[in-house]
């Protein structure tokens, strides 16, 4: 032990422990009233009176600010709006019964000169797309950082849903040697360095294939990967990004997003997969609401959101089911479309919009889709082999929020269906896994953003993730 701690005055001890360290968000929550504290983060505004100033103090744990009160005599001259700081004093309530620190002392970590090019100014308000254009300041702004607790907590409650039920998380990976559906969306992997690539390259193999011995793309999904994870583990998840080489600059898509996505073992029908979904977004939904109900209904005035796009909608069970042929049906009466409603073509945007409002701005599951719609893993309806088994669930703002479908789990069939799209020697273990111990299985993906996009009513996806990447965009 060291004796010359020992030996220290008992002031010392003391002196060190005097102002406990805590967020704003505890000392809001439990009303401490009286005691001594030291708080750290970064001045959002200021207001000078006669003998006092008064700064909002943001630490980033709540959209809420605890005002520091300090005194005119204590006031370095660095303390301006925008900077970093630490206060240490005692909380009181003011004559408005609302909790502040005046401050004992004040310490200032970085200042904040607004002139040397700080984009933005005290009580001001920006477009998103000039918010957007500052990435790495884009945190600090009042509605972003909101945004990002919000985005937290949804991930939490994601991982809390799967759990109760005995979901195991996988990580599914990054780096893949498929693209999931054979579309063609993928961004293509190798090394950046020509010295590495001749080194490793064989006889007949391109630069792409020197470095994996084949072509290898980052991830478009992870769930044929999850198929493989429910053969042994019955209930699997993951959560995790996902890329897209598309060309689209739309409020709705991003070339990197995140994805939740769910496999079952043991599902061979439609109603327990819709089953599945519903309790995913209705639980997610009711957890968050209950959590984080004061910062959504924070962040949503502060975006002014559309009062007729209600989250309780998520929560309330059963949603609506229609057919892809009822859906059809429904389209064509309205026939006031940009994009022509064709019956057997993909829905247009706009056509799942206007499903939605036709369902009250709530909602609603299209199931039974003509096969040439859906990818090749989607099981046939077995009375009408043109129709299989598939889903979308649609929502306000973004339309389809959800895709999934029961997978075929018949191995002719299975084998027959990579044939004809050209997969069945680069997919051969995927075939594989229904000639051992094979069960049918069922799953599910769901858009993160997208989903924020839906319980925010947040236009613009780029607004939903720290750092969006979109065609002719990769800053940072």
């Amino acid at each position: 032990m060291n004796m010359k701690l020992l030996s220290l005055p008992c002031r010392y001890t003391f002196s060190r422990h005097l102002y406990s360290s805590c967020s704003v968000k505890d000392v809001l929550n439990t009303q401490s009233e009286g005691c001594k504290k030291k708080l750290k983060g970064w001045a959002r505004a200021m207001r000078k009176m006669k003998n006092n100033i008064f700064v909002d103090l943001d630490d980033g744990s709540t959209h809420r600010h605890l005002q520091i009160v300090v005194p005119k005599n204590k006031i370095p001259d660095s303390l301006t709006y925008g900077c970093s700081f630490e206060a240490e004093g005692v909380l009181v309530k003011n004559p408005n019964n609302q909790l502040e620190l005046v401050a004992e002392s004040i310490n200032v970590h970085g200042s904040c000169i607004i002139e040397d090019g700080y984009p933005f100014g005290p009580r001001k308000t920006y477009h998103p797309e000039y918010v957007r254009q500052h990435l790495h300041i884009r945190p600090r702004t009042a509605t972003f950082s909101s945004l990002l607790r919000i985005r937290d907590k949804l991930s939490t409650a994601v991982r809390n849903r799967f759990s109760e039920d005995n979901f195991i998380e996988i990580n599914a990976p990054v780096l893949s040697s498929n693209d999931c559906e054979g579309a063609g969306e993928v961004f293509a992997v190798k090394p950046d360095s020509n010295d590495l690539i001749k080194e490793m390259i064989s006889k007949d193999q391109s630069s792409m294939e020197a470095f994996f011995n084949g072509q290898t793309y980052l991830t478009v999904s992870g769930q044929l990967h999850l198929e493989c994870m429910a053969r042994a583990l019955t209930n699997v998840y993951s959560l995790g990004p996902t890329f897209r080489a598309e060309n689209s600059k739309s409020r709705l898509h991003l070339s990197e997003f995140y994805m939740i996505e769910a496999e079952q073992a043991f599902i061979d029908n439609i109603e327990d997969l819709l089953s599945s979904i519903e309790k995913t977004t209705s639980t997610v939904v009711k957890q968050l609401l209950e959590q984080s109900g004061d910062e959504i209904d924070h962040y949503r005035k502060a975006i002014g959101a559309s009062i007729d796009n209600d989250p309780l909608n998520m929560v309330n069970v059963p949603y609506e089911i229609i057919s892809y042929q009822k859906a059809c049906d429904i389209l064509e009466k309205e026939n006031c479309f940009k994009n022509e409603m064709i019956r057997g073509k993909p829905l247009a945007k706009e056509h799942e919009l206007f499903l939605v409002k036709y369902n009250g701005q709530k909602p609603i599951f299209v199931i039974d889709w003509p096969k040439d719609l859906k990818p090749f893993y989607a099981k046939s309806i077995p009375n009408n082999e043109s129709l299989v088994y598939a889903v979308d669930l649609l929502c306000p703002n973004v339309g389809e929020l959800c895709g999934g479908s029961v997978r075929e789990d018949n191995y002719d069939v299975l084998k027959e269906k990579l044939s004809s799209v050209g997969l069945e020697d680069k997919l051969n273990w995927y075939l594989e896994l229904r000639q051992f111990g094979n069960v049918p299985t069922a799953g599910f993906g769901i858009g993160f953003e997208r989903f924020l996009q839906v319980l925010l009513d947040v236009q613009n996806i780029k607004d939903t993730i720290a750092f969006p990447r979109w065609p002719h965009n990769c800053k940072m």
